[in-house]
């Protein structure tokens, strides 16, 4: 999984070259929302930050404004040796948060049973977090282990945690800025590996949940200077 933050008009003139190599992906447009959870002192994001060879990030996702039961998805996400595996589980929003909120397991299903692993082994997970932002996708027409996506208006509030309400809070990023993603197993494409060379564009460190707690700590700075 590999990062870059690039302008809309690399962006753009990027996505001219997909077409040759890639496909919109099944969520091609969307404004992902995201509720993250952690432990009252967020150990699961300082851990991250530290950058272990292991760590892991438990969510739930949907890829619209949830109303009702709509269908969303429960994700562990982990991360060993810079290798991201995911495992995700979907369910109705309503068993999704009773699952994660009050640990009542909705199925017998592995990986159902992996995430109730990893509530109890942390024990007291509480929603913590609401991530938002308009994301493009892009699936490799061949390969469909590469994938690439873009998501700008990253925002973030630590109120009002549920997927059923609209999508907004404070930026993480310039609004005329783009994170692009590059999920792959084989390593990146010779037209991939051109355009960023031609375009001076580098890899970067950037986790959106992260960048968030960033934003929590200078936010209680601010409010004990001003208290």
């Amino acid at each position: 999984e590999l990062k870059y933050i690039i302008n809309e008009q690399q962006m753009n003139k990027l996505i001219e070259i997909l077409g040759l190599y890639m496909d919109e992906d099944k969520y091609y447009k969307s404004t992902i929302r995201n509720i993250y959870y952690d432990t009252p002192n967020f150990l699961l994001i300082r851990t991250s930050i530290e950058k272990p060879e292991y760590k892991e990030k438990i969510r739930i996702r949907s890829y619209k404004l949830v109303s009702g039961d709509d269908e969303v998805f429960v994700e562990l996400k982990k991360k060993y040796k810079k290798v991201v595996y995911k495992r995700r589980e979907v369910l109705p929003y309503t068993a999704a948060r009773l699952f994660l909120d009050q640990k009542i397991r909705p199925n017998d299903e592995q990986i159902t049973k992996e995430i109730e692993y990893t509530l109890d082994f942390y024990n007291n997970l509480k929603p913590a977090i609401f991530l938002s932002y308009d994301r493009l996708a892009y699936i490799d027409k061949a390969d469909k282990n590469l994938r690439i996506t873009f998501d700008r208006n990253i925002m973030w509030r630590d109120y009002d945690l549920d997927l059923t309400k609209d999508a907004y809070g404070d930026l993480i990023l310039d609004k005329d800025l783009i994170l692009m993603e590059v999920k792959t197993v084989m390593g990146l494409p010779r037209w991939l590996l051109d355009f960023l060379g031609e375009n001076k564009i580098y890899k970067q460190s950037f986790s959106k949940y992260g960048n968030v707690y960033k934003e929590l700590l200078n936010k209680d700075k601010e409010e004990i200077k001003y208290a």
